[in-house]
């Protein structure tokens, strides 16, 4: 086969993601316009669900096609729900975008402090609720002979120093796991891990003047903090034909923050 940009377009595929409406300069909300602006038709998911409506809105301004879906990713019964939203508007799912998680709301809390509830809590968000989406969505890919799954870690997790970390660092053997697992199915999973990213959520965290910005302004290869655009680039090669051959990979999208063999 030879090699051609139109292996990057999406077009007939549709693309589920969630925490697609969340604060105004999202990653999630530059994920679903990429994968729509790819051809995608797509399923702007979140449990903010007037923010959802507002990206799915932005989509089909701009000529794309998109529904929004109010969803808590950690309750299986409101996932399913979202798969079969889903399946009844576009016939079913090829691509999964697990980008819902919990970020900015969290505590500095060291791990021997930190309540049971808590940690359950911020487990439940970023690893089970996205297992959760996968256990929903990948009888749908199967149905139709296959399908790509994008889990969002972090860079925070190479190393983890923090609950955030373990939880993300969690979610890359959740990754790795299923895209063995599913390899035989024709199912690609792999993960994404932004570096210090310049959305709402990144600004609210780490601050310009904060003291993690200027130890990342002394170590960080490149720019200290990326656009959520930037990080398209890399979601459309994993969720398109022109990736068809990686899986259970982690590509660290950071500026040389995380930089490995």
């Amino acid at each position: 086969m030879t090699f051609s940009l139109e292996q990057f377009r999406l077009d007939g595929k549709v693309a589920v993601v969630t925490g697609a409406g969340g604060r105004g300069n999202s990653i999630g909300r530059a994920y679903a316009s990429g994968l729509a602006a790819a051809g995608a038709q797509v399923v702007v998911a979140d449990l903010n669900e007037e923010g959802a409506r507002a990206v799915s809105k932005e989509i089909t301004e701009a000529g794309g096609q998109a529904i929004s879906v109010g969803v808590d990713i950690t309750d299986a019964a409101s996932v399913k729900a979202m798969a079969g939203a889903a399946k009844e508007a576009f016939g079913g799912v090829d691509i999964l975008v697990n980008n819902a998680g919990l970020m900015a709301e969290l505590k500095s809390e060291r791990a021997v402090d930190i309540s049971l509830d808590e940690w359950n809590r911020i487990m439940n968000v970023n690893v089970t609720g996205a297992l959760n989406c996968a256990q929903a969505i990948v009888p749908l890919m199967r149905e139709r002979g296959g399908g790509k799954i994008v889990n969002q870690t972090s860079g925070g997790a190479f190393p983890a120093i923090s609950i955030y970390g373990i939880s993300k660092l969690a979610l890359v053997g959740l990754t790795t796991t299923l895209a063995r697992q599913l390899g035989p199915e024709k199912i690609n999973v792999n993960a994404i891990a932004p570096g210090n990213t310049a959305s709402d959520a990144g600004k609210l965290l780490t601050p310009d003047d904060s003291p993690f910005i200027k130890f990342l302004e002394a170590s960080v290869a490149m720019r200290v903090r990326g656009t959520p655009d930037e990080l398209v680039g890399t979601l459309l090669l994993l969720c398109s034909q022109a990736g068809d051959w990686i899986t259970g990979q982690v590509f660290n999208v950071d500026g040389g923050w995380v930089i490995r063999p």
